[in-house]
């Protein structure tokens, strides 16, 4: 190993934590011991994590108070607590389990942002934009055109369609390790060619069920209860140690692969453990509210530009995609009450603005570069 080599890979250990190197620490983290272990805080990120959750906690208590009833937060802070309260129906029977499954749903799909971010080394790589959405899409459409309707089955078909779209296209961007590059212009076009299959199949089906089909590739929380809500939460609960790793795991990934390879990292691997996460839990949340739009592509990047960090802090990310979700939601059901709206046609509308604005600035730096 050359004097250069050593030297990168010891600045690498410093900004990994330190964990060979006997205690760097990078400035602005804090070294936390729990027992045995030992955590590397970055404080900043603590700060916002914190803010964003006591946010989460306002918008959701603001989103059970109002509709075409108003709640006071008192009662609603009652319903929460298991008090009894003359507004249990409204609250913990219609607008709860609607509530609680936006929140999954942001929480999955900003945590999946931040993975496939962090693999693909583009903020403009998310669900929506490789594919994964795209392939949930084409199946539960498909599904639906052949006769297949029932809300119990069209969730689980929706992520297996995600699953199986991701992994063609990993399998079309390996070409001996996996190209950033290559990854999401490969996924690009998946995304493109299935989004013509479900096209045919919305031009081969029924009227009514074309309507049906159009509401939930739109990304809709209408009608969503805990039938939806209890299986994610449950599977998210289920998926947090795979989590905590993933958040270990990131530091080394965002190194470049001499780096990484250097300090032992097994890069294949752990890329492919970091896609696979990601892409379970997009398909799973898109086959609770369909595939609302731009929320795994705006969550991570708006986390990583509050907390500063060098990567793309997971738990900030997974609660500014539930607090887009859950404001988003509440929106839709008030702007044009009382028609609703499905949240994804919110988000789209601020989501495609900001991938415009990644697309300019990311050919503007490139030319800037290359002067």
């Amino acid at each position: 190993m050359t004097a250069a080599t050593v030297k990168d890979t010891r600045a690498a250990e410093a900004r990994t934590g330190g964990a060979r190197t006997g205690g760097l620490r990078p400035a602005g983290h804090t070294l936390v011991r729990v027992g045995r272990a030992t955590f590397l805080l970055h404080r900043r990120a603590a700060v916002v994590a914190l803010a964003l959750a006591v946010g989460l906690a306002a918008v959701c208590v603001a989103y059970l108070s109002v509709g075409e009833s108003f709640v006071p937060p008192s009662e609603v802070l009652k319903v929460l607590g298991g008090q009894p309260s003359a507004d249990e129906l409204v609250v913990g029977t219609l607008r709860l389990p609607r509530m609680a499954t936006g929140l999954f749903v942001g929480l999955a799909f900003g945590v999946a942002g931040a993975l496939i971010q962090t693999v693909a080394r583009n903020p403009l790589a998310s669900p929506d934009v490789i594919g994964i959405s795209q392939g949930a899409s084409a199946l539960t459409v498909g599904a639906m055109t052949f006769g297949v309707s029932s809300f119990a089955v069209l969730p689980y078909l929706s992520a297996a369609g995600g699953i199986l779209a991701a992994a063609l296209v990993y399998v079309f961007a390996w070409r001996g390790g996996l190209h950033a590059t290559r990854f999401v212009l490969i996924g690009i076009g998946f995304a493109i060619a299935l989004r013509s299959v479900t096209t045919l199949f919305l031009t081969k089906g029924d009227y009514l069920v074309a309507q049906q089909a159009q509401v939930w590739m739109t990304g809709s929380l209408n009608g969503r209860g805990w039938d939806e809500a209890a299986p994610l939460g449950w599977l998210l609960l289920a998926l947090l140690p795979a989590m905590l790793w993933a958040a270990y795991a990131q530091r080394t990934v965002s190194l470049d692969d001499d780096t990484a390879t250097a300090l032992g990292v097994r890069l294949g691997r752990v890329r492919l453990g970091l896609v696979l996460l990601g892409v379970v839990l997009a398909s799973v949340a898109t086959g609770a509210a369909g595939p609302v739009d731009f929320v795994a592509l705006l969550a991570p990047q708006i986390a990583r530009r509050m907390t500063r960090t060098a990567q793309i802090p997971l738990l900030c990310s997974a609660l500014t995609g539930a607090v887009i979700v859950v404001l988003a939601d509440l929106l839709a059901r008030k702007l044009l009450s009382p028609t609703e709206l499905p949240v994804g046609v919110l988000t789209a509308a601020v989501g495609a603005p900001y991938l415009i604005w990644l697309i300019v600035r990311s050919r503007a730096v490139g030319a800037g570069a290359r002067k």
